[in-house]
């Protein structure tokens, strides 16, 4: 540390976020279902729009991102003069907690909660402060218990990375409704296209000043090298997160890409009925051969083991076999690995290295 050019409070303490991995040593057949990423990649709207983006790249960019706004409106019935876009939903979160957290501040969130609420509270000067989950899943009571005059924030991704876990929408109204009056709550919905009849929270927002909902191209659409998200609030949130925003923070190509990805019915329906199917049918597998699950409502499920030591060794007979899962022990849950959706292919192949691993274990 130099003796007189300091960092903010806060940051020194950030651990740096560690993405899934993506390659093993020695082998290039590997097959990567560690970051939730759709197997099937963008679809084919998504690959043509990415084709004549090259033709404008010496152009700026729109600074008011309209279009795609204007799009992300009539997809999801929305207010487009209410949405922001941004480098993914994880700019978002940064801009909420620059805005509304700082020294002497706390962030709450659920115990397994997203990484990136930590980091972001952190960044901002603030206390992240994590409450207790009951079952893996968020808990309404112990989120309102741990609230108080220093709360500005409260984070609750439903469904939950890396858990797969998610609250009903009537316990999300009760946290809304019990939070404190200076309090906002953040609704990550990074997977929730996945969770059917659901809609993010979008109603919810609409109906309350202090309820904001964030989203991502990065998933379901299959833009995850990309870097799109978007977030909607109230009128006076996106007011003050667009002052924080840089004017050029997404390309041209980003939001062309992404508006295409949007309106591509086909690979849409695609991608969820696969994630739906073979979301089940892994689950069934691994609850079948001892290996716990709890339901996931995401693209992954959390596969849980005896004790550390024992997923530790899965994943490494899964590596192996060149296969990439999650081991999620920065997230407080050392015995579990997380397992991407990929296609029946991968599914198939992670199933039956795990039922021989534990095959073994007997």
């Amino acid at each position: 540390m130099h003796a007189h050019i300091r960092p903010q409070p806060g940051i020194l303490d950030i651990a740096l976020y560690q993405g899934g991995t993506s390659k093993i040593a020695g082998r290039d057949d590997v097959v990567k279902l560690s970051s939730n990423e759709n197997p099937f990649g963008p679809g084919d709207l998504a690959r043509l729009a990415y084709a004549r983006a090259g033709h404008d790249l010496h152009r700026y960019p729109p600074t008011d991102h309209a279009s795609l706004r204007a799009a992300l409106g009539t997809h999801f019935g929305l207010d487009a003069s209410r949405i922001i876009c941004g480098a993914g939903s994880d700019e978002i979160i940064s801009f909420l907690c620059q805005a509304y957290a700082g020294p002497g501040d706390e962030v709450l969130y659920s115990q397994h909660g997203f990484l990136m609420y930590r980091i972001s509270a952190l960044a901002a000067g603030a206390t992240p402060v994590a409450a207790p989950e009951q079952d893996r899943t968020a808990n309404v009571d112990s989120l309102l218990a741990a609230a108080n005059a220093r709360t500005k924030l409260v984070f609750i991704a439903n469904p939950n990375n890396p858990t797969g876990t998610m609250i009903p929408m009537e316990e999300v109204q009760r946290l809304a409704e019990g939070l404190p009056k200076q309090a906002l709550l953040v609704l990550d919905g990074a997977y929730a296209e996945y969770a059917e009849n659901y809609d993010g929270g979008a109603a919810l927002v609409d109906r309350r000043d202090n309820v904001v909902m964030t989203r991502t191209f990065s998933k379901l659409f299959g833009l995850g090298g990309l870097r799109v998200g978007w977030g909607y609030g109230p009128q006076h949130v996106i007011d003050v997160l667009n002052r924080l925003r840089g004017p050029f923070n997404l390309s041209s190509m980003q939001l062309d890409i992404a508006e295409a990805a949007l309106g591509d019915s086909a690979h849409i329906a695609r991608s969820l009925s696969e994630n739906a199917r073979l979301r089940d049918w892994l689950a069934d597998k691994l609850n079948a051969i001892g290996v716990a699950t709890d339901k996931s409502f995401g693209n992954f499920v959390l596969a849980r083991f005896r004790d550390a030591a024992q997923a530790e060794a899965c994943n490494a007979a899964l590596l192996a076999e060149g296969l990439i899962v999650r081991q999620v022990t920065s997230y407080g849950l050392p015995e579990a690995l997380r397992i991407t959706i990929g296609d029946e292919s991968a599914c198939r192949r992670v199933a039956h290295v795990i039922t021989a691993f534990m095959e073994g274990q007997r």
